[in-house]
């Protein structure tokens, strides 16, 4: 799926759903796009950080992006994350995620673990591998998980030279002083400045720049209005759903984690199980306790989708 025009608005990550005993639930993969569609988002993003994607084999990963592209039939673009130390295997990803029609890519600099990156010179031929290889956009994620330094001269530098390089997932610390400078830097080469981290620093980046945000499925219909609002100029409004929606946006980016999107889903029967794969831990009942009511709260369409 070709885009048309930038995009804006909300991009989240859909959660892997598997089965109690681990295996993946192909058909809870299908009912995440199908309430992830429902809850009015503007694309969704597989296989990131937030869906397990360190936990899936390589098999897996091929079955959930043509299972993921073919459920969503065009009905809102389908970005793949794409990420890998090996050069060679995030291309072969990324030429894959397009020939069965993704309308982006998204990709971490290469890392394994925190002290093991290349120098920036290899970063940049890293993501140059991609870029050579495919005709579609590319989102640079700058994410703490990585340990890599991605300095702002690097990223313009990036978007500069390498035309399908367009669009930046900023969730480090600082992120709306990093977003305006490399907005300054990079200008109209990037077309989608977004942040992350669940947008608990949603109106900071807003007022950066940002033109979207990449936040987990858990609750996107009640913040894509801050987005929309923002960038109409309802200002205030977009403060007040910001203010309203913060505390489960908060407990999610502080106390859950991954964790939280699929505990609401299974709720909600969107999914059966919010198993997450071993050595990865489910929440305490205490957490869990916070996050459902706080979910209540604020009456959630997730909570209410599959019943």
């Amino acid at each position: 799926m070709k885009l048309s025009k930038p995009l804006t608005g909300i991009l989240p990550v859909a959660p892997t759903p598997f089965f109690d005993d681990g295996r993946v639930d192909e058909d809870g993969m299908r009912r995440v796009i199908d309430c992830m569609i429902d809850q009015g988002v503007d694309a969704i993003c597989i296989l990131a950080n937030y869906s397990e994607q360190f936990l899936l084999s390589d098999e897996e990963r091929a079955r959930l992006t043509r299972l993921s592209l073919e459920h969503a039939a065009g009905r809102v673009p389908i970005i793949v994350t794409i990420s890998h130390f090996s050069t060679g295997i995030a291309t072969e990803r990324a030429k894959f995620a397009e020939s069965l029609g993704a309308a982006m890519v998204m990709m971490m600099p290469p890392y394994h673990g925190s002290g093991l990156y290349p120098a920036p010179s290899g970063i940049f031929e890293h993501f140059k591998s991609v870029n050579d290889a495919i005709s579609i956009p590319i989102m640079v994620q700058d994410a703490p998980l990585s340990g890599v330094q991605l300095p702002v001269d690097l990223l313009a530098k990036l978007a500069r030279e390498l035309e399908n390089v367009s669009y930046f997932k900023i969730e480090c610390p600082f992120a709306a002083d990093k977003l305006a400078a490399l907005i300054e830097a990079a200008g109209d080469h990037i077309e989608g400045p977004f942040d992350g981290e669940e947008a608990v620093t949603l109106l900071a980046d807003l007022d950066a720049g940002a033109t979207g945000t990449m936040t987990s499925a858990m609750f996107p219909e009640l913040i894509r209005p801050i987005v929309m609002d923002y960038r109409a100029g309802r200002t205030d409004a977009a403060l007040d759903q910001w203010k309203k929606c913060l505390p489960l946006i908060n407990h999610e980016n502080r106390q859950c984690g991954l964790r939280a999107c699929k505990t609401v889903f299974a709720a909600g029967g969107v999914i059966r199980s919010d198993h997450v794969r071993h050595p990865l831990k489910p929440m305490s009942e205490r957490t869990k306790s916070r996050l459902l009511e706080l979910a209540r709260d604020l009456d959630i369409l997730a909570l209410r989708w599959g019943k």
